[in-house]
């Protein structure tokens, strides 16, 4: 059964920054690709950043310059690096990976950005 667990958010002030990290168990393959969304308050879930098993990243228009994904594939693993945080970044993030037509989630982690 493969597991998702997210670490490593909290409480920033504006213009910090965080590591996030996601660790995969329990999977006998390598993802397809993994990334990250996040869910404000009474809003849908949107995604924020994605990285294939090949290293090519993308990012949402509105963290792009600011975050930074990472993968280690030996540890499925991967990583957000987020900086220059902002209030508008506040949210849970989740942590997503996907195989062949299988999709797999975190249970989330809390990211709060005081003004």
């Amino acid at each position: 059964q493969v597991q998702l667990v997210e670490s490593g958010g909290g409480l920033v002030q504006a213009g910090g920054s965080l590591r996030l990290s996601c660790v995969a168990s329990g999977s006998t393959f390598s993802f397809n690709a993994m990334g990250w969304y996040r869910q404000h308050p009474g809003k849908q879930r949107e995604w924020v950043a994605t990285i294939t098993s090949g290293g090519s990243t993308s990012y949402a228009d509105s963290v792009k310059g600011r975050f930074t994904i990472s993968r280690d594939g030996a540890k499925n693993t991967v990583y957000l690096q987020m900086n220059s945080l902002k209030p508008e970044d506040t949210a849970v993030y989740y942590c997503n990976a996907h195989y062949t037509v299988f999709s797999y989630w975190g249970q989330g982690t809390q990211v709060t950005v005081s003004s």
